[in-house]
């Protein structure tokens, strides 16, 4: 019973740190960023070349909101500086940083 109540709170901690996650909604991919104390976010994927494009503040969250159907590599700006969230696949990139990659069969 010990074990069950650990492993319950741990996933309740764990869930409650994730700073990075998405979303599929039909055709379209919502990636959410929880960072508070950000006065501005931008998001940069592969999908148009790395152009920036300026998050939405939503409920304590930036969030973008892209087609789901391509493989695409992203990074965000926060408050003027290169950010690279938590996430499952990482690639580097010709300039020395790492960008994420979402993958839509993953």
């Amino acid at each position: 019973m010990k074990r069950l109540l650990l492993m319950v709170g741990l996933m309740i901690l764990m869930t409650g740190c994730v700073s990075h996650y998405n979303q599929l909604q039909g055709d379209i991919l919502v990636l959410y960023l929880k960072k508070p104390a950000a006065k501005q976010v931008a998001f940069a994927c592969s999908l148009d070349g790395f152009e920036f494009h300026e998050a939405q503040q939503v409920a304590g969250q930036w969030v973008v909101s892209l087609p789901s159907s391509a493989q695409f590599r992203y990074y965000y700006v926060v408050n003027g500086e290169p950010f690279l969230p938590p996430c499952r696949m990482k690639e580097r990139d010709d300039f020395g940083s790492e960008n994420c990659i979402f993958e839509p069969d993953l």
